[in-house]
């Protein structure tokens, strides 16, 4: 059963999230919060497997709230998918690199957050199509104004050869399966791979592994 988690301060959309999961065989929601700050609070209360936060809520926003989540060892199984109206640049990049697993706007189809919900559970990253393109190019902008990060460069050094050349390909957005063809390697070879480089650099998903492709220098700006 995955437990999930509503933070939005509007009672009318946590009433449809609420609809919309409570058919769902597989989940059940734990408890509702109208702002970021109950939202940390009943994570830690809770555990929920999976919160679905609002960006914009009163008092502690929903990125602020994503941050403390993240950062809490007790909630490291928590993921965080956030939802909101705006896509715009910085909150797509502040979301990930402050530890959402997920970023989709809330026009999408119900049919899709319930997916979203389920990927995000099984330890893989998720944003929406439209989003996925901007936010590598904005780690690509901001790379070129910020030096790599030496202890992050460490890790990096930690990984084989191909486990490196692997989360180069992760950083320009490739899917196992491109990887695998650019590789000429099974899929299942290119997930495991994936999936090692994320274990030795202590990253939660996809989108993790992103952020630090890029701030460990590891990946630079113009690399595709």
């Amino acid at each position: 059963m995955i437990g999930v988690l509503l933070a939005d301060d509007q009672a009318l959309v946590r009433a449809g999230f609420r609809a919309l999961l409570r058919p769902q065989p597989d989940m059940e929601v734990l408890a509702e919060a109208e702002d970021g700050a109950t939202a940390v609070k009943l994570a830690r209360e809770h555990r929920p497997d999976v919160v679905l936060m609002d960006i914009r809520m009163p008092g502690t926003d929903g990125l602020a709230a994503t941050k403390e989540i993240a950062a809490d060892p007790k909630l490291a199984g928590v993921k965080v998918i956030v939802l909101t109206t705006f896509t715009e640049d910085s909150y797509v990049f502040d979301a990930v690199r402050f530890g959402a697993s997920g970023f989709l706007v809330k026009d999408i189809e119900p049919a899709e957050l319930v997916h979203a919900i389920r990927v995000v559970h099984r330890g893989d990253a998720l944003l929406a199509p439209a989003v996925t393109r901007t936010l590598i190019e904005e780690f690509a902008t901001r790379a070129r104004a910020v030096r790599p990060d030496r202890r992050l460069a460490a890790l990096i050094d930690s990984l084989t050869e191909r486990e490196r050349e692997v989360v180069t390909h992760v950083a320009a957005g490739r899917t196992n399966d491109e990887i695998a063809t650019e590789l000429f390697v099974s899929p299942a070879t290119a997930k495991t791979h994936v999936s090692r480089a994320m274990v030795k650099l202590g990253v939660r998903d996809r989108a993790q592994l992103v952020v630090l492709a890029y701030e460990s220098g590891l990946v630079r700006p113009g690399w595709a």
